[in-house]
């Protein structure tokens, strides 16, 4: 089972953040970026919101950077480890957009791209957007099917696309909570990356599939580790993670600072090493 990063600074959900990540910047988060890079770890994600409500933000919190800038950045801070959007909300975008600029991001850093995508569930934000908000899962499976289509390819639609990705291969990796999202990750993508669901509903959700050869399933512990502090805590949930069918854990840690951080990442890939 391979070990991705949830990467902190990015996304600050209320309760599930440490405070130095309030106040930290992009020499933190290079800082960390390149931990993770060096020590081997799978992948780095970044979410998407434009804007949150002001009524929803003790729940949801206000802090989203911006994918493709971040991601972008962290592509000339690394070398190795994938660039994850998790998730990319397909409603926002045009697929053939999409491919120019997620597979530029791909040119940029060598082939280095997972699009992590879902359907979107803030009705507000499609408002601002001017999304639609109904029907969305079914234009998200035309979205998908167009965005393959598109990927990698210099002429889409009589249309010249340059730069685009360095391949003609996505992987899409479906982000969702139902299982209407794992049969779209199944027919339509490579991975599944579900969020709030227990680890024995992800197993009920799996038993009537046979996985294509390849495809990934990616889960979150559901808490920060601290694998200096409790490794066997963090041994035991990763341990969970992988006898429900995780090929990748998708972690996060505690930590006091970005340094911290960093030493805390070096355990935990210890760790998973040793699994």
């Amino acid at each position: 089972m391979k070990l991705g990063l949830s990467t902190p600074i990015v996304m600050q959900h209320p309760g599930e953040f440490s405070p130095w990540e309030a106040d930290a910047g992009p020499d933190e988060l290079a800082l960390i970026a390149e931990a993770a890079d060096r020590l081997g770890f799978h992948h780095l994600t970044c979410a998407e919101h434009t804007g949150i409500p002001a009524s929803a933000a003790t729940v949801r919190g206000t802090v989203y950077w911006d994918p493709l800038a971040t991601l972008s950045f962290l592509a000339a801070r690394t070398r190795r480890i994938r660039l994850t959007t998790a998730v990319v909300v397909l409603p926002y975008h045009h697929p053939v957009a999409l491919a120019k600029s997620y597979g530029t991001l791909d040119r940029l850093s060598d082939g280095r791209v997972i699009l992590g995508v879902g359907v979107g569930s803030l009705t507000e934000e499609f408002e601002l957007l001017g999304a639609q908000f109904q029907g969305r899962g079914a234009a998200a499976d035309h979205d998908i099917a167009r965005l393959r289509a598109a990927w990698g390819q210099p002429v889409v639609d009589g249309f010249a696309i340059e730069p685009h990705a360095t391949s003609t291969d996505i992987p899409i990796w479906v982000g969702g909570r139902t299982r209407r999202s794992l049969r779209r990750a199944v027919e339509l993508g490579n991975g599944w990356m579900p969020f709030g669901l227990s680890a024995d509903t992800i197993a009920e959700f799996l038993a009537p599939y046979q996985l294509p050869a390849g495809f990934e399933v990616i889960l979150s512990p559901g808490v920060a580790l601290d694998p200096l502090g409790d490794p066997d805590v963090a041994r035991g949930r990763l341990n969970r993670l992988r006898d429900v069918g995780a090929t990748i854990a998708n972690c996060t840690v505690q930590a006091r600072s970005a340094e911290h951080f960093c030493e805390q990442l070096a355990q935990l890939h210890a760790i998973g090493d040793s699994l």
